[in-house]
């Protein structure tokens, strides 16, 4: 049995700890958090754009702490799982690294990629694992592509086009707040930036184009480059100030024998497909395959499943890798680099 410690009691936190419920062979057995209420197991403040709003949680046999110190101290602990602010997460994890944990942090890893390395080699050191909580992968749309791209079964990847807009979020505190959570950049495009390195592999030179808010970018689109001349990949992002609409996100990938379309929408609050998921095929045919695991719950908990498999075989998933996850941050740093320079930027470590 995996024991955890979940680090914040957030909106994230709530959906962390759903997940765990529904997984064998890991477990939450202490929680930190700076709220008494929360601390005495009241999330009913909690809300967000999916799944149920919080509950009265019985924490029975759960430890809680004020900070993230007094769960540290546990020696029962063996994974930290960080669902605080991004602003936040370097600190904890390089704290819970020390103190031996192997350590889950929920996207971004962090706002720099100075940090993200920090956090790498202190996992290094310390020879614990840092996992990555990027869930798109795990979106049955997002796994049906991805499957898709890997088998081979329809050729090689061409290319694609990648959506992801939101109504703005003015009701999120420092959301345009470089220092504490980057902004739509860096909490909602880098969705795609991981997907799209995880897909197509590290772009080499990207040109974008957009409105910046607060020396923040508020909606752009972007062409990337690759080594292969051919692999054509351009994205748009970024938030409207509109609030009918809020939330859309899809993709139209390009590979030699099929064409992969997909886009899902909230708008006046209901959510539903502008097109769900669809094969074009070289027959002419439209197929719309069935695609298991609908609720977003349900793609958090395979989420959960891929870390305690990490955990268990020693062996980090591909999907959770930190260095994956740096270099989708990269990825959104050059896009905003090439926003401000108002230029083609290359892209390197």
């Amino acid at each position: 049995m995996i024991n955890v410690g979940l680090a914040g009691i957030g909106f994230m936190g709530w959906i962390h700890w759903l997940a765990y419920q529904k997984v064998p062979g890991i477990r939450v057995t202490a929680i930190a958090s700076q709220s008494p209420k929360k601390r005495a197991g009241d999330w009913r403040s909690i809300q967000g754009n999916f799944g149920p709003p919080g509950e009265q949680v019985d924490l029975t046999g759960i430890k809680t702490s004020k900070n993230i110190d007094q769960m540290l101290a546990d020696p029962n602990i063996d994974m930290v799982d960080i669902t605080l602010p991004p602003a936040l997460h370097t600190d904890v994890a390089l704290k819970a690294l020390k103190a031996g944990k192997h350590v889950f942090c929920e996207k971004p890893l962090a706002l720099t990629t100075a940090d993200c390395q920090k956090m790498i080699r202190a996992a290094q050191r310390a020879d614990r694992m840092i996992l990555v909580g990027h869930v798109l992968p795990f979106f049955p749309e997002y796994k049906w592509a991805l499957k898709a791209i890997e088998s081979g079964k329809y050729g090689k990847l061409k290319g694609g086009s990648f959506r992801r807009v939101i109504s703005d979020p003015s009701w999120l505190k420092n959301y345009w707040s470089a220092k504490h959570v980057g902004g739509p950049m860096l909490d909602l495009h880098v969705h795609d930036t991981h997907f799209i390195r995880l897909a197509c592999g590290e772009p080499t030179a990207v040109t974008t184009r957009g409105r910046m808010r607060k020396n923040l970018a508020e909606f752009w689109h972007s062409f990337l480059e690759f080594k292969d001349r051919n692999l054509v990949v351009e994205t748009t992002s970024g938030t409207t100030p509109q609030q009918g609409r809020a939330f859309e996100h899809g993709f139209e990938i390009h590979l030699e024998q099929a064409t992969l379309m997909f886009n899902f929408a909230v708008i006046g609050g209901e959510g539903k497909y502008m097109c769900p998921p669809t094969l074009l095929n070289n027959r002419g045919k439209a197929l719309e395959p069935k695609l298991a695991g609908g609720d977003p719950l349900e793609s958090f908990q395979a989420e959960i499943r891929e870390v305690a498999k990490s955990i268990k075989t020693g062996q980090v998933s591909e999907v959770l890798d930190a260095a994956l996850a740096r270099d989708a941050i990269v990825l959104c740093q050059k896009q905003t680099e090439s926003m401000e320079k108002n230029r083609r930027v290359t892209i390197g470590h």
